[in-house]
């Protein structure tokens, strides 16, 4: 057995829920491991309550890097890897999502010659303006490991010319976590402790292309009184954003309830019960497929095509929002979705074998040379 630990990078929300049935699966497995988090999101609500909620153990190491622009987050956090690294030698690197904690993750390993194992890789939304394209299409350029969560991400991971080989299609581990805890995900104490009477929409919307310009969030604020016309709409804000949206009107509607990101069980209560969930993430697109909530995604795009196929989700412009929302509503209630293949709770599982049977087989290897 090896002394040099697989080392985990997490930095940011997103990553959290997928991390958690991986390193569940390695500790059975016996598997030693190290997790970092690299503070990108330094948040209470963001990213320490992740922690206690889901399980994950304390990081071993936090770098504490903090906000900034995209070159400034990412050297910070290629600094303090580097120096990680370079110290513990690990055997494997494990990346989630495409968050900049990744990619700064993935090209440090990548010079130091450590192998990367990447969760999530394949997605794509061939929309080279988004900061998370580029993170996602360079961290795949640059694993070894490709642990793939829809089918349609082994054919683009294939187009890009990477080895049939490195891919594992192992299904969704964010959805291991999502069913492992929905019995903790109360809908009725979500509802009443914000008195809300009747049916009510969710809204989390951050994405630079909807809130960073005057226009845009103007844009995003008509689109969200409009649904507000019709039912409740709580909106947990994330920061960024969050003074533009409020110099255009955000808060001038009686029916539009503004709160603080909410913690991870918290947030899934709330999405429970909702008869609609307006967003531009990622995660949540795969999380209301899977609970059958409707979901309206305001982008252009999805790196998430399956949860359109599979799931309740639609692509809409803000010119489109209140009469998707009105349609929706308008729908009987326990309609069903299909939910795509192999996201059935046991993708950590799924993963702890690949990268079992890929650590013995690269001992091996070393053993033999």
């Amino acid at each position: 057995m090896s002394n040099r630990p697989v080392v985990h990078v997490t930095g940011a929300r997103p990553n959290f829920p997928k991390a958690a049935p991986v390193i569940a699966a390695l500790d059975k497995l016996g598997v030693e491991q190290l997790l970092v988090h690299t503070g990108q999101h330094y948040d209470e609500q963001m990213s320490e309550v992740f922690f206690r909620q889901l399980g994950l153990p304390e990081p071993d190491i936090n770098l504490g890097v903090g906000s900034g622009t995209h070159a400034t987050q990412t050297a910070a956090i290629m600094v303090g890897l580097e120096e990680l690294f370079v110290e513990r030698r690990p055997e494997l690197v494990i990346v989630y999502g495409d968050v900049n904690s990744t990619v700064a993750a993935a090209l440090v390993a990548a010079k130091l010659l450590i192998p990367v194992a990447h969760v999530e890789a394949g997605l794509r939304s061939f929309d080279m303006t988004m900061p998370e394209e580029v993170n996602r299409r360079l961290t795949d350029q640059l694993s070894e490991l490709l642990l793939v969560t829809s089918p349609e991400a082994v054919g683009h991971l294939a187009n890009e010319g990477l080895p049939v080989e490195s891919i594992h299609f192992v299904g969704n581990p964010m959805i291991d976590t999502l069913l492992a805890n929905l019995d903790r995900y109360d809908a009725g104490a979500a509802r009443s402790s914000r008195g809300l009477q009747g049916r009510y929409a969710v809204a989390t919307l951050h994405r630079p292309a909807n809130v960073d310009t005057h226009d845009a969030a103007t844009a995003l604020v008509s689109a969200l009184h409009g649904v507000a016309d019709q039912l409740d709409l709580v909106l947990p804000l994330h920061p960024r954003g969050r003074t533009t949206l409020e110099g255009v009107g955000l808060l001038e509607h009686p029916r539009l309830h503004v709160e603080e990101p909410l913690g991870y069980v918290e947030f899934m209560g709330l999405v429970r019960g909702a008869s609609l969930v307006l967003t531009d993430s990622g995660g949540v697109q795969e999380e209301t497929t899977v609970l059958g909530v409707p979901c309206l995604t305001m982008r252009p795009n999805t790196e998430r095509p399956i949860t359109i196929t599979d799931g309740t989700n639609r692509l809409v412009r803000p010119d489109q929002v209140v009469e998707a929302a009105r349609e929706i509503l308008a729908r009987p209630a326990g309609e069903r979705w299909p939910v795509p293949p192999l996201w059935d709770g046991h993708a950590g599982e799924r993963i702890g074998r690949v990268l079992e049977r890929w650590l013995a087989d690269r001992r091996t290897q070393e053993q033999m040379s």
